[in-house]
């Protein structure tokens, strides 16, 4: 997540911080003094250098486990966590609070406990790049049209978007699975039964080929 304030209204749920967003507060503040733009030497660098080292230890452990990824975050991340963290309260007494890189301390410390969740879990992502990927298309159309007409448009919007992404993450092609689906569904009696419907989902095995992208 980016710390949007209405993901907090989700119950039941561990909120897991985005190191993209985390680390894209460094460069703005890079950015915004352009001599200083790739120093390490400026605190905003050595920020910006905290995060590197774990999207580092991310690559090296692609194609890893999740027990595998979980245990070398132990090993590896975590005491990177640990000396960024003290750093980040060390720089706070030290930084304009309303400066960009103050904000960029800011945003750290308030998301700590978000930013950290990644370790909890080995099939966690430490950023969330790809569902920002897949929302890409809609943001995109959205320039098409001003808004959703109503709540209801809206919903049904999020739900068609929601089934056409889903089906690209399991290799499937989005205009065949959604014909295989208009002329199957029709014949179910029970459309509200989830176990009628699971052999539709667009993980599910019993998918015919042409549904699939080869």
């Amino acid at each position: 997540m980016d710390g949007y304030p209405g993901y907090y209204k989700v119950a039941g749920v561990i909120l897991v911080g985005c190191w993209a967003h985390a680390r894209r507060k460094y460069d703005e503040a890079l950015k915004a003094v352009p001599e200083a733009k790739g120093d390490k030497d400026t605190v905003a660098g050595q920020g910006l250098a905290y995060c590197n080292q774990l999207f580092a230890i991310e690559r090296d452990l692609q194609g890893a486990t999740p027990e595998e990824r979980f245990m070398a975050r132990q090993d590896r991340s975590r005491p990177v966590l640990d000396a960024y963290y003290a750093w980040l309260r060390q720089q706070r007494s030290r930084t304009m609070p309303k400066s960009l890189l103050g904000q960029a301390i800011a945003y750290n410390l308030n998301q700590w406990d978000k930013l950290t969740a990644f370790l909890k879990d080995g099939v966690l992502e430490i950023d969330n790049n790809r569902s920002e990927r897949s929302i890409k298309p809609f943001v995109i159309g959205r320039k098409n049209w001003l808004f959703a007409n109503t709540p209801r448009g809206a919903k049904a919007s999020a739900a068609i978007y929601s089934v056409i992404e889903t089906a690209k993450e399991n290799g499937l092609h989005p205009f065949r699975y959604l014909m295989y689906l208009f002329e199957q569904l029709p014949q179910l009696s029970n459309l509200q039964d989830p176990q009628a419907l699971e052999p539709f989902m667009p993980w599910s095995a019993l998918l015919p080929v042409t549904c699939r992208i080869t």
